[in-house]
């Protein structure tokens, strides 16, 4: 009988796993000689063949790996708690010249826009101040990493010294992060759905800035799940009050009855950092 000696190994959870461990054993598998079956496609790990791992039958897996990734990442940083910034990636920092402005009005309400970049700037340094006092673990600054009301959110996090997250997603315009996430909490995605969950999953306030059709579907969707009793109530906080007064008529849905007068109340209006850290303060009792 042959003496075979297998050492175990301790889990990131601290528990004795004494089954072999399936990085050591992908690693062996790539160093085995190379012959018609040992090149075969067929002959590959499944967890180690990514054209496998992108098939169309395997979307349900994709889906859980990208909950799973960023969950569990999370998760071991100790991250309890964030606040989400959606925006407009179009809004350029003061003094910028905006980039996707396609003629002089547009180039106009950009610039002037810039305020917002401003604010969220200084509304995300005080997010960061809290969290920085509390282990940088609670009210973690989260934008979807790109450019714009995003870059200034991960900007003003950087500023003091606090770590944030980017939740980027591979589209047309925006692939690469924004410099200021932290390296280590910046992640892709594939799927709208999954990057969305991520948003909200830890989210103790979600505050938005002026955007287009992607920060209109965030706010919507955040607030519905409020509205619906799908996510506990948080602070929901629209920075600029005459633009979205002037992009939604909030009160002309209630007229009509489509939702109820009280479903007003689920949104708080503000045009300054200073009164959005506030309406969050008293929500939570630390103002």
């Amino acid at each position: 009988m042959t003496n075979m000696k297998h050492v175990g190994r301790r889990r990131r959870d601290g528990a004795w796993d004494p089954l072999k461990n399936s990085s050591a054993d992908k690693q062996k598998a790539e160093g085995i000689p190379k012959t018609p079956q040992t090149v075969s496609p067929s002959y590959r790990l499944a967890y180690a063949d990514e054209d496998f791992l992108c098939r169309e039958e395997l979307r349900p897996v994709r889906f859980q790996l990208e909950l799973l990734k960023a969950e569990m990442i999370l998760e071991e940083k100790g991250i309890r708690s964030t606040v989400v910034m959606f925006g407009g990636a179009r809004i350029p920092a003061p003094g910028v010249e905006p980039w996707a402005a396609r003629n002089e009005t547009q180039r106009r309400n950009l610039s002037e826009a810039s305020v917002y970049y401003s604010e969220a700037q200084k509304f995300a340094r005080l997010c960061s101040q809290y969290a920085r006092d509390h282990e940088n673990r609670e009210y973690v600054v989260t934008t979807g990493g790109g450019p714009g009301v995003m870059e200034a959110g991960n900007r003003g996090a950087a500023e003091v010294g606090a770590p944030s997250i980017g939740l980027n997603i591979v589209l047309p315009h925006e692939q690469a992060p924004n410099p200021y996430v932290t390296p280590e909490l910046s992640f892709n995605f594939h799927y709208f759905a999954i990057r969305k969950m991520h948003f909200l999953m830890r989210a103790k306030a979600v505050t938005v800035f002026p955007g287009g059709f992607g920060t209109l579907d965030e706010f919507f969707e955040c607030l519905t799940l409020i509205q619906t009793g799908r996510m506990s109530r948080v602070p929901l906080i629209l920075f600029g009050s005459e633009f979205w007064h002037r992009i939604v008529n909030f009160e002309a849905l209630a007229e009509f009855g489509t939702i109820a007068p009280e479903d007003l109340d689920l949104i708080s209006f503000v045009d300054t950092a200073d009164d959005a850290w506030r309406i969050i303060g008293e929500f939570y009792g630390h103002a």
